[in-house]
């Protein structure tokens, strides 16, 4: 049997499990299973990538960047962003590391429509994942990228310096399933704000989104990334 699996905490609000088991069913694949692993500190990602007969895994909050060293070759996207998000065990038993987010994410946008280039964007959340969309973001053309996070030079407490932002972003969990009543930042606050994505996608209309909508604003979730 060979064994896949999701890693990250939590996993309540993740699609993956169900997903890859239905491609398993679907396509007559018999030999392969797929689970979740909850893990909750970094020692138990040591002693779990290790196990040969993990073949490979997906990687979500807050192991993006955590699982990097354990990787003997990363692909050109997630060496230049140091961020991983999918894990392949090779025949030799080393592990490749690769990010599908920058894909994901870049065709969020272009689908969306909405206008990237030459705006003001802010990025909430400094994880994994934004390092990934700030990526984005900058390569499609965006005249500056602005990373709010709890404790560095621009948090939320001094949002009032970028009320002038016109794309923002959301990359941290807030608003996921369960807790799909929160938001990072009140869409008030940014009269000037001419898109809003958020990579959350259960739900697939967070709060942050559903606010945009009464206000106007066009918006994005994360189902398609």
């Amino acid at each position: 049997m060979k064994l896949y699996g999701l890693i990250g905490f939590p996993l309540g609000h993740s699609f993956s499990r169900r997903y890859f088991t239905e491609k398993f069913d679907r396509e007559g694949i018999a030999d392969c299973e797929y689970r979740n692993f909850p893990i909750e500190s970094i020692e138990e990602v040591s002693r779990l990538l290790p196990r040969p007969e993990l073949q490979g895994f997906n990687v979500t909050i807050p192991y993006k960047k955590t699982v990097v060293p354990y990787c003997a070759e990363l692909s050109e996207t997630a060496e230049k962003l140091g961020s991983v998000n999918t894990l392949v065990r090779r025949a030799d038993g080393t592990i490749y590391g690769a990010n599908t987010d920058y894909d994901g994410f870049r065709y969020l946008v272009k689908q969306s429509g909405i206008p990237v280039a030459g705006r003001k964007a802010l990025v909430l959340g400094s994880g994994g994942a934004s390092v990934t969309v700030c990526a984005v973001l900058r390569d499609l053309g965006a005249a500056s990228v602005t990373v709010i996070s709890r404790s560095g030079p621009d948090n939320y407490e001094n949002l009032e310096r970028h009320a002038d932002a016109q794309i923002i972003a959301n990359t941290t969990p807030l608003g996921m399933y369960p807790n799909t009543g929160s938001a990072a930042v009140d869409l008030r606050a940014f009269p000037r704000c001419e898109g809003v994505f958020d990579i959350v996608y259960n739900p697939a209309r967070t709060a942050l989104l559903l606010q945009a909508e009464q206000l106007g604003i066009p918006c994005a979730g994360g189902l398609s990334m």
